[in-house]
């Protein structure tokens, strides 16, 4: 924490990011902390004319405000949990992970309608390429489009007719107070979500035990165990927050759930490996139990061949 006592906290400049920060900081100013934000542009803000892909992949919603962080610019920084990678940055904690919004997809179609109703060929837009394999093994004739651009650019689109539906993330649409958009939620067993999807991660100095200790009201164990045990199998399986892997942690009846998917979108079929399992949810120790449940979730998947999926899914043509 600054001499001053103000901590500074750091978020991305697109309207979702900034209403979810709002959210941290609004709590943060209820347990009497004084919160200054502070806008820090990305490079995933500022390049909507590529793929993520194309500018870096993992972490270029992230890195900017992680050099801010490392150079004291800042004091905190709220991130949404999907977009950093599972590789911790050195000198860099997630000191709490809030109540998580919704983890699941959602269709937001200019018509009341659902992803099996959709006519055949219709447009869907999404750049995600687990989104997309999930899409072509419910439904192989529906044609996908890429998109890219915050949530109110990709509505607009779609509302000028460019696209017949879209695929998003319904955590963004509730924060952002446009849960109204939803014709459709996409949940497992269906559809399944990205790694650490819906949840905040808010990053601290890890040398910073004052002000860790000042967040530590903010953090629920549940959704922070639950989204532990997600992100351990993502980098058991060596897979970033662009690969097609889907997850799901969650505690149900004192037990700590987590299901997990891999796609590979081949030639002739779509591949879907999955693999679910639980452990007791302790009263202490919560992260290495989480850790070690994403793990054991992950041997099974890379027993069933899905590190030879993708390895094959990396060598093939980004859609």
């Amino acid at each position: 924490m600054t001499s001053s006592g103000i901590i500074r906290v750091g978020t991305r400049s697109s309207l979702l990011a900034r209403t979810q920060t709002g959210w941290v900081v609004e709590r943060m100013r209820g347990l009497g902390l004084a919160v200054e934000v502070e806008m820090i542009s990305t490079q995933g803000d500022t390049r909507t004319d590529v793929p993520i892909s194309g500018i870096g992949g993992d972490g270029v919603f992230v890195r900017e405000l992680e050099r801010a962080l490392l150079d004291g610019r800042i004091d905190a920084a709220v991130h949404s949990f999907k977009d950093m990678p599972t590789a911790v940055t050195p000198g860099l904690m997630v000191t709490c992970v809030p109540p998580r919004a919704s983890a699941f997809d959602v269709l937001v179609a200019r018509v009341d309608t659902t992803l099996e109703a959709l006519p055949r060929g219709a447009i869907v837009g999404t750049s995600s390429i687990r989104r997309v394999v999930q899409v072509k093994a419910a439904r192989s004739d529906l044609q996908v489009r890429a998109i890219r651009g915050n949530v109110d650019t990709r509505l607009r689109k779609l509302d000028a007719g460019e696209y017949d539906c879209l695929l998003l993330a319904g955590a963004g649409l509730e924060r952002l107070g446009l849960a109204g958009r939803v014709t459709q939620v996409l949940r497992p067993p269906a559809f399944w979500p990205a790694i650490s999807q819906g949840a905040l991660a808010v990053q601290i100095r890890a040398d910073d035990s004052d002000l860790a200790k000042a967040l530590a009201p903010l953090d629920e164990m549940a959704t922070h165990a639950a989204v532990l045990a997600e992100r351990s199998c993502l980098e058991a399986l060596a897979g970033g927050c662009l690969a097609p892997i889907a997850g799901w942690g969650r505690v149900e009846d004192g037990r700590l759930v987590l299901g997990a998917r891999v796609f590979g979108d081949e030639p002739t079929r779509v591949v879907v490996l999955h693999a679910e399992d639980s452990v007791p949810l302790p009263a202490e120790h919560v992260p290495a139990a989480a850790t070690d449940l994403g793990a054991a979730v992950a041997a099974r998947l890379l027993a069933d061949g899905a590190g030879d999926v993708l390895d094959r899914m990396r060598l093939s043509p980004r859609r």
